[in-house]
């Protein structure tokens, strides 16, 4: 995984707006396999070559909540980082991601209420630029106070 920030943690007195961070990951077939066994979801879309060919996408896709889980990862990891806990977030989906897609997920400030440790944030995954997730997130930072 290649990102653009070490991981950690930016406290909530320390994000601004406009502030982003990504990280770039190669979707492979024991990521999609691995998802399938821990999430339980073993659709063949995206597990079996020869159903996958006859369906819309004419061949195997990545889970969405694959995709959906590199925001999490750069959330958790980088923006706002480690100690940051999740509120909610909106996805929509564009486009499938398939096996050897290198997708780039990204989070950008929009909103902080500073008060309330609330930060919202853009996300959104591409592939060669292509928007193929959108979203909006909004989650309680951790503070350099409790820390």
């Amino acid at each position: 995984m290649l990102d653009n920030q070490p991981r950690g943690t930016i406290v909530i007195e320390d994000i601004e707006m406009g502030m982003s961070r990504y990280l770039h990951k190669v979707i492979t077939d024991e990521d999609i396999e691995k998802f399938a066994e821990v999430s339980t979801d073993h659709n063949p879309v995206h597990l079996d070559d020869d159903y996958a060919q006859d369906t819309i996408f004419q061949g195997r896709i990545a889970h969405g909540m694959l995709t959906a889980g590199l925001i999490s990862a750069v959330i958790g990891e980088q923006l706002p980082g480690h100690g940051t806990v999740y509120m909610s977030q909106s996805l929509k989906f564009l486009a499938p991601v398939r096996p050897g897609d290198l997708v780039r997920a990204e989070v950008t400030v929009t909103d902080i209420e500073h008060s309330k440790r609330r930060v919202k944030l853009d996300c959104a995954c591409t592939i060669d630029g292509k928007k193929v997730l959108v979203g909006e997130a909004m989650v309680l930072a951790p503070s350099g106070k409790f820390d």
